[in-house]
């Protein structure tokens, strides 16, 4: 006898502690449940038979109400209800996450001679995300790149880009971008809101963040995946070296496009190798 039950999200993750409330059809209270860690609800309360009403609710996601029918054993088996996240996004299950370098790319792109792109990437960083459990908007992502990683594929460029010129790593080694708050921009799509500190200036920089989906991976643990970009101007972080060529071309474009692709990791540590 009882009432058993699955809580989901849409991606097929458990909702830990959610609550479900069952009542008759004159709407009076009959149960009332609590979800474990894995999502699941074991109740032995006997139900008298006929029909009910069962509602699941958990914060940050919205309610969902489905019907029951409670048989002669007095057992009433829900199944599997899926909820969806309030304003009918997904993201990660709340918690720390770790951001994986060897499986992430923070990546960028320059205009070159006005013609063509330089293509280039920093090699060493990490960060952490926490996605907030109850308001997705207070959620918060702090990430450090290692300035003198950076990558062109060409070490004379790249021995000119760690320069004063450019990145300057001896006096600024880091740099660090802290969110401020986030804001959704449509399904699966988010604007970040944050602070960029580069060259020894901070400035707001906005990241268009879309969410690509949750799994498991072949070492026990749960990714998340997510893709990212952003505009800079060289200027607003005083970067303001270039070479006018002849025809008055820059030979370096003033805007750069940051391409970020990123695994996180569940937990606020990365497992070890």
């Amino acid at each position: 006898m009882g009432l058993t039950a699955k809580i989901r999200t849409r991606d097929g993750w458990a909702v830990s502690h959610a609550v479900v409330t069952v009542t008759d059809m004159t709407g009076t209270q009959v149960l009332r449940a609590e979800a474990d860690a894995e999502g699941a609800v074991r109740d032995t309360t006997e139900l008298a038979p006929g029909a009910y009403t069962v509602i699941v609710t958990a914060v940050g996601y919205a309610p969902a109400a489905s019907s029951a029918i409670v048989t002669a054993s007095g057992r009433a088996e829900v199944g599997t209800v899926t909820l969806a996240r309030q304003g009918g996004t997904e993201l990660p299950p709340p918690g720390p996450w770790t951001i994986d370098p060897v499986h992430s790319s923070v990546a960028a792109v320059a205009q070159h001679l006005g013609i063509s792109s330089v293509h280039g990437r920093f090699t060493e960083f990490g960060g952490t995300i926490e996605i907030a459990p109850d308001d997705v908007a207070k959620s918060r992502v702090e990430a450090v790149i290692r300035a003198a990683s950076v990558d062109t594929g060409n070490g004379m460029r790249d021995t000119h880009l760690r320069s004063a010129d450019f990145l300057d790593v001896e006096r600024h080694p880091e740099i660090t971008y802290r969110s401020t708050g986030v804001t959704q921009a449509g399904p699966d799509r988010w604007t970040v809101h944050g602070e960029l500190f580069l060259h020894g200036v901070v400035r707001p920089v906005d990241l268009d963040l879309a969410y690509l989906g949750t799994g498991a991976d072949p070492w026990g643990g749960t990714r998340a995946a997510f893709r990212a970009t952003a505009e800079l101007h060289r200027e607003d972080f005083a970067m303001n070296y270039n070479q006018v060529l002849q025809a008055g071309i820059a030979a370096i474009g003033t805007t750069l496009k940051v391409e970020l692709d990123i695994q996180a990791v569940q937990g606020d540590s990365l497992p070890q190798a």
